[in-house]
């Protein structure tokens, strides 16, 4: 996790460092309407991410304390993501960037 002195002055910038990437919203966007995914999950409504993008990203995601990763003893394993409590104060944004697409694509 980023620490205070790590983030950007601005809070704008804060979140875009955070977010900003569109693979990040794309799993954001997918916990914020799903609550839990698997790895293969993701793959199959993010088609055109690599394996090792949605690794990197996942990761980030989690370092960041935004998503969070059980792990279930089963064979074989089991993986399963969801939004952290922090994760979920995202919501409102996601929803908003949904209306306003929606809005935009309507007004072509």
């Amino acid at each position: 996790m980023l620490t205070k002195e790590e983030l950007p002055e601005c809070p704008v910038a804060t979140c875009v460092q955070l977010i900003g990437n569109k693979w990040k919203l794309l799993i954001i966007r997918n916990l914020v309407y799903n609550e839990k995914q698997r790895f293969t999950d993701f793959i199959k409504s993010i088609p055109a991410i690599s394996k090792k993008v949605l690794t990197d990203n996942l990761r980030a995601l989690e370092d960041d304390g935004l998503i969070e990763r059980e792990i279930f003893a089963e064979v074989p394993p089991r993986v399963e993501y969801s939004l952290t409590t922090l994760g979920k104060t995202l919501k409102p944004i996601l929803e908003a960037m949904r209306i306003w697409g929606t809005d935009y694509k309507s007004s072509l």
